[in-house]
């Protein structure tokens, strides 16, 4: 199979080019102003031509939940979430009894490659390690202490599939933990967490590689204690994730969060629930009821419960706020969600990459999308 995109504006890594994009089978083969000939050609008719984009926090969409442990659910957020221009995920669980969280993860481990939208990754584990005091919309009732025996009584043989797992640094027996996922090609990410900046920078030190939705449910930067948020921002190793929704974070302190983690160590997630793509109304996350009204998720208390923002719109927020060029907004998205994973082979337009594709328009609108070469 071999392909070509053409009269398409490609959006590389450091820069924006009006070449043609070769496709030979499921890779990019070559990006020049040759004209095609034996190609089959796809026209981009003056679209963005941009690398898909990965989410490496999102509950779910559509309707449709991770912890609903069925391939159905699975493939309806899949579909979702290409419509948003993601073209690889990672389903993320949540705080439940863990007998849940098991069925979950067996579910991603069966249905995995079967789904048929975005690509699965493996899963996210947001919790149950994590600290009552910022629970967020967490519950607290199932929250449990981070040992290995714990871990393993609902991931069992299924080590592979967990590529990401949030926890609060600050509870007995993390550093342990850390320490035993450090060569099992899992990040350990800071979350939900009442630490204090030296609790966090030992889980950092042991090897912990990222901060959970960046500012919302940990100890805030201040002058005499910087706080988990402090630790992530002075920390070369620490990836950063954002949720972009103009909800959770004011832009000015995603700004500074900006300046001192730099372009290429901020990701941008959705933290997105069921409810993403739907009509106001009410939803669940796990066991609790959430109202959305106005672009945002709440509990009946008020509290932010994750968040109903597409990934092209985050895009289009760093873009339009953040003081960044159209493929720095990207990269946020694509290149550097992928070094944040240890992931290689995707995120960038690159000869000997994945053809994970995206087109958008000026508003970064989805208007075509493409796994592996084909056309989705």
């Amino acid at each position: 199979m071999k392909k070509c995109i053409v009269n398409g504006k490609l959006i590389l890594r450091d820069k924006i080019v009006e070449k043609n994009l070769f496709i030979v089978d499921d890779k990019i083969s070559e990006i020049s102003d040759r004209k095609p000939t034996d190609e089959e050609v796809v026209d981009a008719n003056g679209l963005y031509v941009s690398p898909g984009f990965i989410d490496v926090h999102t509950h779910g969409r559509g309707g449709s939940d991770t912890m609903y442990p069925t391939f159905e659910d699975l493939n309806t957020i899949s579909k979702a979430t290409l419509k948003t221009g993601v073209t690889s995920f990672l389903p993320t669980t949540m705080t439940m009894p863990v007998d849940d969280i098991a069925k979950a993860i067996e579910n991603v481990v069966v249905n995995k490659d079967k789904v048929e939208g975005a690509q699965i990754l493996g899963t996210h584990l947001e919790g149950p390690f994590f600290n009552k005091k910022y629970k967020g919309a967490q519950p607290e009732e199932c929250m449990i202490l981070p040992t290995v025996e714990n871990y393993l009584s609902f991931v069992k043989d299924n080590q592979e599939v967990v590529r990401k797992i949030s926890i609060a640094p600050e509870l007995e027996h993390s550093i342990e933990f850390i320490e035993y996922l450090k060569d099992k090609n899992t990040v350990v990410s800071l979350g939900h967490t009442n630490a204090t900046y030296e609790e966090a920078q030992r889980a950092i030190d042991a090897g912990a590689t990222s901060g959970t939705h960046t500012y919302n449910a940990m100890t805030p930067l201040t002058h005499r204690a910087p706080g988990v948020v402090g630790a992530v921002m002075i920390n070369d190793s620490v990836y950063a994730e954002l949720i972009l929704d103009g909800v959770h974070v004011n832009y000015a302190a995603a700004k500074a969060l900006l300046r001192a983690k730099g372009k290429d160590k901020i990701i941008l997630i959705t933290d997105s629930l069921e409810a993403a793509g739907l009509e106001n109304g009410k939803y669940l996350l796990g066991n609790q009821d959430v109202y959305v009204k106005d672009g945002e998720a709440r509990l009946i208390d008020g509290t932010l419960a994750g968040s109903i923002v597409c990934m092209n719109t985050a895009v289009r927020n760093a873009y339009q706020h953040l003081g960044l060029a159209l493929n720095e907004a990207v990269n946020l998205a694509s290149y550097n969600v992928a070094c944040s994973i240890n992931e290689e082979l995707i995120g960038e337009i690159k000869e000997g990459y994945y053809a994970d594709i995206i087109m958008f328009d000026e508003d970064i609108d989805i208007k075509k999308t493409m796994i592996k070469g084909n056309v989705k």
